[in-house]
């Protein structure tokens, strides 16, 4: 396997400096990788070990609820990953209300502590009630949000690309906000690109684009719009090889995070010849 890019980029010329200090930080803490990823839905624990490690993710989020209960696709799944190397991020799926995603965010940070992740208070907040199209609750998302922010965690909410919602999210003390791309597991891509840009403009916390992403392009395209980091599941699970479609997504990662530091060129309404026209030899 390929490794991704970890080298320093420098373009002093044009003013670039793109080194390994262009870290994601949330909530005071800083991760290298701007991707995240997700432990469900693969065909074995193996596969799943394989791709978070050649994805070069440094985030994995965990299903409390799933783990818990030991259901299928979970069983050692706590015991599967090197949590000394590997940042849990704890998630509420599967509760339908704020009431019953709080009591699982708790039992989530009591898990990490058990993984001798004393420090952890991540939570991935997701009040999704609907079971047909698993949108998130907009109002049942807030209300937890802001009991989990009192209580001391790093609340990480998972929302549709609402921009006032984010921007109230941010103001109750989130440590990011999560738009989704397009339905989670949909892989659909980024159906919502004019409110997620809206999103990243205004937001003062990182931005992690959540759900539907499929393909390396999408991700590419997400962190191209300014995205500070994406977070892809179902689309590594699912492919026909996920180990190679987790590379191929870290580097996609990368690959977009650079391009929009890079600053793309302007769009222009005509063609603009790559050569110049001068000193051009006449017949």
């Amino acid at each position: 396997m390929t490794p991704l890019l970890t080298s320093p980029v420098s373009d002093t010329d044009a003013g670039l400096d793109v080194t390994q200090d262009d870290v994601l930080t949330i909530a005071g803490r800083r991760f290298q990788s701007r991707l995240m990823t997700g432990t469900g839905k693969y065909p074995n624990l193996e596969i799943m070990q394989q791709s978070v490690a050649v994805s070069g993710c440094e985030i994995v989020t965990v299903a409390v609820r799933r783990v818990q209960t030991k259901a299928p696709g979970h069983e050692g799944l706590a015991e599967a990953l090197d949590w000394s190397k590997i940042w849990m991020l704890p998630n509420t799926a599967g509760c339908q209300t704020a009431e019953d995603a709080i009591r699982v965010a708790r039992l989530g940070r009591e898990m990490a502590k058990l993984l001798g992740q004393e420090d952890n208070n991540f939570i991935k907040l997701e009040v999704i009630p609907d079971s047909k199209y698993l949108l998130p609750d907009p109002i049942g998302t807030l209300e937890a949000a802001e009991q989990l922010v009192k209580e001391g965690f790093a609340v990480l909410p998972y929302i549709n690309a609402d921009p006032l919602l984010a921007k109230r999210l941010e103001e109750v003390g989130c440590a990011t906000v999560m738009p989704l791309g397009s339905p989670i597991g949909s892989g659909q891509g980024i159906r919502n690109s004019a409110n997620i840009q809206i999103i990243i403009e205004e937001a003062k916390v990182p931005v992690v684009v959540d759900a539907g992403i499929g393909t390396p392009s999408e991700a590419a395209q997400a962190m191209e719009m300014g995205a500070d980091a994406v977070l892809i599941n179902s689309a590594i699970a699912l492919a026909h090889h996920p180990v190679a479609m987790a590379q191929a997504m870290g580097m996609a990662t990368v690959a977009g995070r650079l391009a929009y530091l890079s600053g793309r060129m302007p769009v222009k309404a005509y063609a603009s010849a790559s050569s110049p026209l001068t000193g051009l030899v006449h017949s």
